[in-house]
């Protein structure tokens, strides 16, 4: 099929490529927030009738075309000793069939820069990660021209000169979770055993409040010395079961069945997944006031943003007593994949808007630089401009 089909006038389709973390598959069997992400956004471009490559790890499953960057995801092989050169081999695939695609949707952090940098008007990478570490300010301001998405506004806070197009939130599709009006019997925490997540935490409030305890979580071979010495004594008490890690599946029940999700986090969080799914199960959060947090949670409608455990423990009987209902409703209203996925291909035709004026007055193509490929391959032309591509239609 043509790069480019019409629905009608005011609907086109943009060829887009995906480039994943190679840790876990696309989307991932168990932990993996990155990638989960990754997959619902595919997807959904997907639905919406992109033509969509996915460059992702060859155990992933997707509904776009997938180019197999490794065998399956690093995490999973033990044959594997150092993920660079599986990353490396990735970004020059992607750069071998740069020409084939409109926009090049990286999720990779900051490999793929150097390479990519002349063509940075046809890339976009989202930054996952926390970006107040003082190395990577020389860094952005070295490839200021590079285009990025934060996924909160206070991730971006440390890179007041970075060049930030936009900021998309996360989004899960909607009917992931089903959703429980019931009120749970216990409190949840979710997620991965690490000193910023502060599992510590979570533990005293529960037992401080007389509520149970279930902690679904992955540990990482870098955490296994503080979840041995730190959590697990903790653990070992009334109140307090250690489920390990869960799958999607698992993750309803698990969420739905509670009567809150504990997110006592002691970090800039950039985001935090575990909360908006929580909300599409009907499940209230109650967090710390740290980075993202207080953009996701909405007081007294969807959780409880507080500062210390005492806050914490003191608001636990109002949050559990919250309108589970209104809970899920604040989740379908902002934090779809549906509207992720809008708000993204937004972003799309913003970037190809920039690079018009360049493009048709001289009819260039790649080799004469203008950052698009070769027009007879289809994808961003004069004409199919005029037909509706530059109008921002969701």
């Amino acid at each position: 099929m043509h790069a480019l089909a019409f629905a009608n006038k005011s609907k086109v389709t943009m060829k887009i490529a995906q480039v994943a973390p190679l840790i876990e598959s696309v989307p991932p069997r168990l932990y993996g927030g990155t990638e989960r992400i990754v997959s619902y956004l595919t997807e959904e471009l997907v639905r919406l009738g992109h033509d969509v490559t996915l460059f992702a790890s060859g155990d992933s499953i997707t509904r776009a075309e997938l180019s197999s960057c490794c065998i399956r995801a690093l995490r999973l092989d033990p044959t594997v000793r150092d993920t660079i050169p599986h990353f490396m081999l990735m970004i020059d695939k992607v750069r071998e069939r740069a020409e084939e695609f409109d926009v090049i949707h990286f999720h990779i952090d900051l490999f793929h820069f150097p390479l990519f940098r002349s063509q940075a008007t046809r890339t976009l990478t989202t930054l996952h990660g926390r970006q107040d570490l003082g190395d990577l300010k020389p860094f952005y301001h070295r490839f200021g021209e590079m285009p990025l998405v934060s996924i909160s506004g206070d991730q971006r806070k440390p890179l007041p000169h970075a060049n930030f197009v936009a900021t998309i939130q996360h989004g899960i599709p909607a009917d992931l979770h089903r959703p429980s009006f019931e009120q749970g019997s216990y409190l949840a925490f979710l997620g991965r055993i690490s000193p910023e997540k502060r599992p510590d935490r979570a533990i005293r409030i529960a037992r401080a409040a007389g509520i149970p305890l279930k902690i679904a979580a992955k540990v990482d071979k870098v955490d296994e010395d503080y979840f041995r010495n730190d959590i697990l004594p903790l653990i070992d008490g009334p109140g307090v079961e250690f489920i390990g890690e869960i799958n999607e599946r698992d993750k309803t029940k698990f969420l739905g069945e509670a009567g809150a999700l504990l997110f006592p986090v002691d970090w800039p969080e950039p985001f935090g997944l575990v909360m908006i799914e929580a909300m599409a199960c009907g499940t209230p959060v109650l967090a710390f006031r740290c980075g993202s947090i207080p953009e996701v949670i909405e007081n007294g409608v969807t959780g409880k943003v507080v500062g210390s455990e005492e806050e914490a423990i003191a608001a636990l009987p109002e949050i559990l007593s919250y309108d589970r209902r209104a809970v899920r409703q604040r989740f379908e209203d902002r934090f779809t994949a549906t509207r992720m996925a809008r708000d993204y291909v937004s972003s799309y035709r913003q970037l190809l808007k920039r690079r018009r004026p360049s493009i048709w007055p001289n009819q260039l193509n790649l080799n004469g630089g203008d950052g698009l490929r070769d027009r007879s391959a289809g994808g961003a032309t004069e004409e199919n401009w005029k037909a509706g591509w530059g109008a921002d239609h969701h």
